[in-house]
């Protein structure tokens, strides 16, 4: 008994044996709090939340759980090093090492809540409205929220720890001048962005056509707009490429102009051209995805091997599109085939005479 006794009487680091052995002990505990409070969590307090009518309560559950887990650990263990004596260099370190990670902690417990509160109110109303806009600028304006809670956390942990914070700050207005006129393509790009958010050329799943490239618009940042082509190949087009170019947006066409070119052959008489073009007209009235107004069909050229017939026709916006012009061109032949009017096709004739 006198050995073991003398043995925790024993100093390491101006701490007996036994004080180490409680500090670890603490800090043993807090992990195994920590594990307690997180199986917990998961089989009681979220199955007790799920109950209620409320969706709030499900995300605080979820969204706090590991910085409440942390938070409970950090405290412990400054307790746990508290018991302890150090030198008084290295107790100014250890507080304030842990002033500002109970600041962080606050910090990342404020921004989780702050996901909450957007989660439960502010999608659901952007979800339920009619506009695009708002789709849009919701995921910029969670990202500016919760970096806005960081910068303001981390300033104050500086704050906390000793630093001039103004000084800093002026320094780093100076820098940020400098990165400013370094990074003068990123500031052109976010200005673009903005731009893009203002004017609205476009919105995400329009089909656009944008210096060759010929795509659906599948995410628009503040820097950045992702547009999938049709080959299924994502391209990362900077916004400021937006302010330089023309925009032709496919998906804002009203109606969908089709313009087709028929070749009947010479032989063809006039009343079957008569009757061509009222077989034309027909099957457009006979079809539902037709604007029927703007059509308009007509006898326009003699050409090298055929008769030229232009027959110009709109799809309606909402119609499929491929599907109705591929029913409209399979009725064409199928009524020129039946009314006997035949398609020409490249062809030559050879007159040969003979010389006496």
């Amino acid at each position: 008994m006198t050995i073991l006794t003398s043995f925790f009487d024993q100093k390491f680091y101006h701490n007996t044996v036994l004080e180490w052995a409680e500090a670890l002990g603490l800090i043993l505990g807090a992990i195994i709090l920590g594990k307690i409070f997180y199986w917990l969590s998961g089989k009681y307090i979220k199955s007790l939340a799920a109950k209620t009518k409320s969706r709030l309560d499900d995300l605080l559950v979820e969204n706090l759980e590991r910085p409440v887990i942390f938070g409970i650990g950090l405290g412990m263990t400054w307790y746990a090093l508290s018991l302890l004596h150090f030198t008084v260099a290295a107790d100014e370190f250890i507080s304030t090492m842990f002033h500002i990670a109970i600041v962080l902690n606050v910090t990342w417990f404020l921004a989780k809540i702050m996901d909450a509160l957007i989660e439960e109110y502010l999608i659901p109303i952007v979800e339920k409205s009619d506009s695009n806009l708002d789709d849009q600028i919701m995921p910029i304006v969670r990202k500016g929220m919760r970096t806005i809670i960081w910068t303001l956390g981390i300033i104050v942990a500086l704050n906390n720890a000793g630093y001039n914070v103004g000084a800093l700050l002026a320094g780093l207005g100076i820098g940020g001048l400098a990165l400013a006129l370094a990074a003068q393509d990123t500031v052109k790009n976010i200005f673009g962005g903005i731009i893009i958010f203002v004017d609205k050329p476009f919105k995400m799943g329009d089909r656009i056509i944008i210096n060759g490239y010929d795509g659906i618009i599948k995410e628009i940042g503040l820097r950045n707009t992702r547009l999938t082509k049709l080959d299924g190949r994502l391209v990362t087009i900077p916004n400021s490429f937006f302010a330089d170019n023309c925009i032709e947006n496919i998906s804002a066409e009203p109606t969908r102009k089709v313009a087709l070119n028929l070749g009947l052959t010479y032989d063809t008489t006039p009343d079957q051209i008569d009757e061509a073009i009222a077989i034309l007209m027909q099957i457009l009235e006979d079809n539902k995805d037709i604007v029927t107004k703007d059509t308009w069909t007509l006898f326009d050229t003699y050409g090298d091997f055929s008769l030229g017939i232009c027959f110009v026709y709109y799809i309606r916006k909402e119609a499929d599109i491929p599907t109705a012009q591929t029913k409209i061109n399979l009725e064409v032949l199928r009524r020129f085939n039946a009314a006997g009017l035949e398609f020409a096709f490249p062809t030559q004739t050879v007159y040969k005479k003979e010389l006496v």
